[in-house]
């Protein structure tokens, strides 16, 4: 069975210079904050684009100290979607803050421009104001970000970019992550830059949003010992710090291999394959299509030797934590909802080999 994604083929395809980073670590005897952190720092900021880049625990706390480090929390709202992973919502709460959720265009499934416009005019009763917007790069491409970005500004609404589907994005010649006050990505095992273990960076033009993310992280500490304010424990070790600086050098060349695959793949399905948001490029953290009886077509897929996924099969709204109780735009997530009963995700990772790209291929002409 060729399995959706396969986290440990990264690791696999560069055993040599990650057990070397591994143990460049282990010898350091300094294992939190140290050098390779700093260093990861410097070229993932480098990589990205960025002035600023500082690592965290996870891509959750990284969505958290942007929130912290912008002041938003208790008496504010942000604006963000359902069809994401519950992360990006769990996060606003973290912080303090109210999450209002708003549909997705159907063709990207990332936020829609127009009716943020609309909430932001017009918020749902009994929500504090609204005070950022966090934008999902999903699936591997951005957001809408023109459209986005010029409601936010009209409405003095922070941008605050969630990538972390998406590293190595762009749009407009950039990458994303480089257009809001803040961008965070998550470093977990299966992102298109991911870590053996858990990790997350936050990134930023400012200078002093930089340096309080930084002390937040730990504990509040400008000063060794001495808590400025009131901080958190979220740390990016060295270990993984290590790992992902060999990852980084590797990311391109991951990413144009994820573009071969999914081109590919779009030779069978043609009409059906994912679209493209025109003006930028697809990094294929998922290779996502929609299909109208899901359950089938996964089944039959399975028959063949190809495992297939759902991102996500439960729109945050309508889960148990957070049904009845987080406020919608006007439409009520109806698309998000389409989305989540259709959605399917094929294998897809830099490692999948050309053997088995052939065999979903074959697959994907027999079942569908």
């Amino acid at each position: 069975m060729i399995p959706q994604a396969n986290p440990g083929a990264g690791y696999r395809a560069h055993r040599e210079e990650i057990d070397a980073a591994v143990m460049r670590a282990l010898g350091s005897g300094w294992y939190i904050l140290g050098a390779e952190g700093r260093a990861f720092e410097a070229e993932f900021a480098a990589w990205l684009g960025a002035a600023h880049a500082v690592g965290c625990a996870n891509g959750t706390d990284a969505l958290t100290l942007a929130l912290r480090a912008l002041d938003i929390g208790p008496g504010c709202a942000v604006a963000s979607v359902s069809h994401t992973a519950v992360a990006t919502v769990a996060a606003i709460e973290m912080a303090g803050a109210v999450p209002v959720l708003i549909d997705i265009d159907p063709l990207h499934y990332t936020m829609d421009p127009v009716e943020l416009a609309e909430v932001l005019a017009r918020p749902p009763a009994g929500l504090p104001p609204i005070r950022a917007v966090i934008a999902v790069h999903l699936y591997g491409q951005s957001a809408d970000l023109d459209a986005i970005g010029e409601v936010c500004t009209r409405h003095g609404v922070a941008l605050i970019e969630d990538c972390s589907q998406a590293h190595g994005a762009t749009h407009a010649g950039r990458k994303v992550g480089t257009f809001g006050r803040i961008s965070t990505f998550s470093l977990y095992p299966t992102k298109n830059l991911g870590a053996l273990g858990d990790g997350g960076v936050v990134a930023t033009g400012d200078a002093d949003l930089a340096a309080r993310i930084a002390a937040i992280r730990q504990y509040g500490w400008r000063t060794h010992y001495v808590s400025d304010e009131v901080g958190v424990n979220s740390r990016l070790d060295e270990i993984q710090a290590a790992i992902l600086r060999v990852k980084l050098v590797h990311l391109d060349a991951a990413n144009a291999r994820r573009r071969a695959i999914a081109a590919a793949y779009d030779a069978v399905l043609g009409a059906r394959s994912p679209v493209r948001r025109a003006g930028g490029s697809h990094v294929f953290h998922q290779y996502v299509i929609r299909v109208a009886d899901r359950t089938a077509e996964q089944a039959r897929l399975r028959a063949l030797g190809v495992g297939t996924g759902v991102h996500y099969p439960v729109p945050v709204h309508v889960q148990p934590a957070y049904a009845g109780r987080v406020a919608l735009g006007p439409a009520g997530c109806t698309e998000t909802a389409r989305a989540a009963a259709e959605v399917m995700s094929l294998p897809m990772w830099p490692e999948l080999a050309d053997a088995d790209v052939a065999t979903v291929r074959a697959a994907l002409r027999r079942a569908m």
